[in-house]
């Protein structure tokens, strides 16, 4: 009996030991704010990135137009031949002079250069390439609001996961009071075993919301992770709780003006029309007459110490007298404008709606805030109550039970009306454009 004692003895502290050694590998829970949790999100996000090579593509075309209507093209080139050749062939033909000459060499040596002085299309469409440019960094921008706003819903999602898997723990704790509670009562012959069956439903009931509340908050955290770039095996932890700050909201007549110079997609869809508009210029000035100089200057000779210098300047205007393909290019640009002015039109009608009902929800979500706390509240006198009537012996527990199912809804309530207040805010600061800022702002982030 006594080796088995031993055995078990030993067995338990080596258990004791393993968990122990498993516990100290296990790294630190990374602590997660909602800044960190943007910061992350943007270095990493495809959108992101795909934006942000799409401005380099148009920086590049940019470039490449700014050569053409501007800076000077220079080339050298340098050869060395030797031929021959057959003068019958150019129509020369004389007694004692041979059909082909040669061989005779030949070098030469010369640096050619070509400049635009006037070119309206070149430089409309330049013009064109950098708007171009702004509306690659608008778009840009735009899509980092973008995933600002979704990093945020999907923290907000976490933090709402875990203040219910705390009120879950919170009920967890109430029932095993009420089943300790009802199992004394019993032993002392005050209380039926109904009321201790009861209580110990009630206590199963609550364990298993628990363990659904933990395993939500796992996965809104694994979700997390995964859209910030990092390991889903990266153990987080939230350093903001879920909580509310109530917000002084502005003005909708000073948001809307606001918004319209702040929105990256409405400045973008701004950038690409004005684009379009010097596309239309360019196609104008293809009609226009173009003025270039060009020239060149090199050495020339038979042998290379025989060389002498030689070169050219010279003016040049080009005339286009028929081109057909400039009235096609005027009815797709001219098409494109009013497509992009419809866009213009309806994005200006969906910003407004965006702050007005952000605005809404904000009014609403306070309102909701205040009235669950007052449930929380008297849902709390309530169980109070019903839990010092039971312990006086003049209720059964189905009056307490009744509370704490009360009580739960209430405490769901009050997180709903939270997570919906936040989400507002974040919804605004979408709306209200340059989101990162704004919700630093309204969230008291620094």
């Amino acid at each position: 009996m006594r080796s088995e004692l031993r055995i078990a003895a030993l067995l338990s502290l080596a258990g004791w030991f393993a968990c122990a050694s498993i516990a100290a590998q296990q790294p630190a829970p990374y602590r997660l704010t909602l800044h960190d949790a943007i910061q992350k999100a943007l270095q990493a996000n495809l959108n992101v990135l795909v934006a942000g090579t799409k401005v380099d593509e148009a920086e590049g075309t940019r470039q490449r137009r700014l050569a053409a209507a501007l800076l000077p093209r220079v080339n050298a080139q340098a050869y060395a031949n030797v031929q021959n050749r057959n003068l019958r062939a150019f129509g020369i033909s004389s007694p004692g002079i041979p059909d082909v000459v040669g061989p005779f060499s030949n070098y030469d040596f010369r640096v050619y250069a070509q400049q635009n002085v006037v070119d309206l299309q070149s430089r409309r469409a330049l013009k064109a390439s950098e708007l171009a440019v702004d509306a690659g960094k608008m778009d840009e921008r735009d899509a980092r609001d973008l995933i600002v706003r979704a990093v945020a819903a999907l923290y907000l999602n976490a933090q709402s996961a875990w203040a219910r898997a705390e009120s879950a723990q919170a009920r967890v704790t109430d029932s095993t009071a009420l089943n300790k509670l009802a199992k004394d009562k019993h032993d002392a012959g005050t209380a039926t075993g109904v009321d201790v069956l009861r209580a110990q439903v009630q206590l199963a009931n609550d364990k298993q919301a628990l363990l659904i509340a933990v395993n939500q908050h796992k996965q809104a955290l694994l979700a997390l992770a995964r859209n910030l770039g990092m390991s889903p095996a990266t153990p987080l932890e939230l350093a903001e709780p879920l909580d509310y700050r109530p917000l002084n909201q502005p003005k909708m007549e000073t948001l809307a003006p606001a918004a319209l110079l702040e929105r990256a997609d409405y400045l973008s869809l701004s950038s690409q029309r004005a684009g379009l508009m010097e596309q239309q210029s360019a196609n104008h000035a293809r009609a226009l007459p173009k003025l270039s100089i060009n020239g060149n200057f090199g050495e020339i000779g038979r042998s290379i110490g025989g060389m002498k210098s030689t070169g050219m300047i010279q003016g040049q205007i080009d005339f286009t007298l028929f081109d057909r393909d400039r009235n096609g290019e005027a009815q797709e640009l001219a098409s494109r404008l009013r497509r992009i002015d419809d866009q213009i039109a309806d994005m200006h009608r969906g910003i407004d709606e965006e702050l007005r009902e952000a605005l809404l929800n904000l009014d609403s979500a306070a309102e909701q805030v205040a009235v669950a706390r007052d449930g929380q509240d008297l849902a709390r006198r309530e169980l109070q109550m019903a839990q010092d009537r039971f312990e006086q012996g003049t209720a059964n527990n189905v009056e307490v039970i009744t509370a704490q199912d009360e009580l739960a809804r209430a405490e769901e309530n009050y997180i709903v009306a939270v997570v919906s207040h936040v989400d507002a805010k974040f919804a605004l600061a979408r709306a209200m454009g340059d989101t990162e800022k704004n919700i630093v702002e309204f969230m008291g982030n620094h």
